[in-house]
């Protein structure tokens, strides 16, 4: 690239004002910090920086050697709150923007948090790397498959750190179920079974379009989705219902429990076959198209694993109203994020291991997360989650949902990336983006 990165962004700029257009496919040079965040505070800058992205954000800030340099938000209102918030804590007040391509110019920033929409993971992260910044991006890791393969080779083509937002893989408790399974203690485990119940997967009460709040690029907003006119169903905190823009509850809680049911295997490739059935079965007057009820099963090698929901209720299976059943031959281990108990089965002599009540040793596991992340970017380790193993569960988790949009049984070809010669389904693997930004290419 001939032009200096300041250079791009003042182009940019004029062909926005121009056309009105607010997006193109920048190219970043391969760059680093001159600093070493070894031995330096770590700068950081936030891309999205409502709801998750901006907790996540501030358990960084939390951390010792570590500043918050520039945040990006297509909305007015997030910046300055999450601009307010960061002066309390550090001092000194962020640089703000509107377009994210502007913060990743700063050379002086070493990593970002990417809590933007799903439809937007994959180009805020692959124009992250190309800057030369490490990344702590939200799960799951995009909306598409295509994209997670695509981001997976641009964290590695730039030899970036990249920490997906699956925070249970830093979970003491977790760890602790997954030795005790690794371990034999509840025998050899033929069969998970994952749920997840909960209201806001029916998404909003249906209301009229109407002009988009005053302080949103909603043009930004959608970036590469299609065109479409502003309702508040499919903005702040419900967009993850429409297709365009996320999986519903099996993207949202899925990938966190999924992951678990994979990690006890220490699984690392695709399933051998998917199946779904379900659709959207109620609440007509509210607004989502992912769907409201499901259940599916993934074909493994020496193993079965099967999701439930149904959205708009909040119980399900032993009491929890989401969680994982690790079905072995001597016991049942069931466990979510407050604990975990064990179910034995019964033997000629009794019990064919000790029942052990619920271990009330769980928690919400971010900001251990948080610092897995800023340690990788000091030492230059794996973290705790890697991006392929953010690529791998979101594979599930979109297979699933395309085989009940499809009505199909689906086998993963891992040679072609491909569903086959399932038309359909594979029409469904790779975005089209809309113009005037594109796909990468990696």
């Amino acid at each position: 690239m001939k032009s200096s990165r300041r250079e791009f962004i003042k182009a940019s700029s004029g062909i926005i004002a121009v056309t009105g257009l607010t997006g193109i496919t920048p190219s970043f040079p391969n760059i680093r910090s001159k600093k070493s965040p070894a031995n330096d505070t770590i700068i950081i800058g936030l891309i999205g920086g409502r709801s998750q992205g901006g907790y996540i954000h501030s358990l960084a800030l939390k951390q010792p050697g570590v500043e918050c340099a520039a945040i990006a938000d297509v909305d007015d209102a997030v910046l300055a709150e999450r601009s307010g918030e960061v002066t309390q804590v550090q001092g000194k007040k962020p640089d703000t923007y509107k377009d994210y391509r502007k913060l990743l110019e700063r050379k002086d920033i070493d990593a970002v948090v990417i809590g933007t929409p799903d439809h937007w993971h994959c180009l805020n992260l692959v124009h992250a790397c190309e800057s030369g910044k490490d990344v702590y991006v939200e799960k799951p890791m995009a909306n598409s498959i295509a994209e997670c393969d695509i981001m997976v080779k641009a964290a590695r083509a730039h030899k970036r750190i990249v920490q997906v937002g699956q925070q249970q893989r830093s979970g003491a408790h977790w760890k602790a179920v997954m030795e005790f399974i690794k371990n034999g203690k509840i025998g050899q485990v033929r069969k998970v079974q994952v749920w997840g119940n909960f209201n806001y997967g029916i998404g909003r009460p249906v209301v009229p379009d109407e002009n988009s709040p005053a302080g949103v690029d909603f043009e930004m907003w959608l970036g590469p989705a299609p065109k479409r006119s502003f309702n508040q169903t499919r903005f702040h905190g419900s967009w993850r219902m429409f297709w365009d823009y996320g999986g519903g509850l099996m993207t949202d809680w899925g990938v966190h429990l999924i992951d678990m049911a994979l990690w006890a295997k220490d699984i690392s490739s695709p399933p051998l076959s998917a199946v779904a059935t379900g659709g959207n079965f109620a609440y007509p007057g509210h607004a989502h198209e992912t769907f409201d009820t499901m259940s599916v099963s993934w074909q493994m090698k020496d193993y079965s694993l099967s999701w439930e929901h149904t959205a708009g209720t909040q119980n399900g299976p032993y009491g929890r109203s989401y969680g994982l059943a690790f079905i072995g031959n001597d016991a049942t281990l069931v466990a979510d994020r407050s604990g975990w108990e064990l179910f034995p089965e019964t033997g000629e002599n009794g019990y064919k291991v000790p029942a052990i009540p619920k271990q009330e040793t769980g928690r919400e596991n971010h900001e251990e997360h948080v610092k897995d992340f800023l340690e990788c970017i000091r030492s230059r380790k794996e973290p705790a989650c890697p991006i392929e193993n953010g690529r791998l569960v979101a594979l599930y988790a979109h297979m699933a949902n395309i085989a009940l949009r499809t009505n199909s049984r689906l086998d993963w070809d891992p040679a072609t990336n491909t569903f086959g010669n399932n038309k359909a389904a594979n029409s469904l693997i790779t975005p089209d983006y809309r113009k005037p930004w594109e796909l990468p290419k990696y």
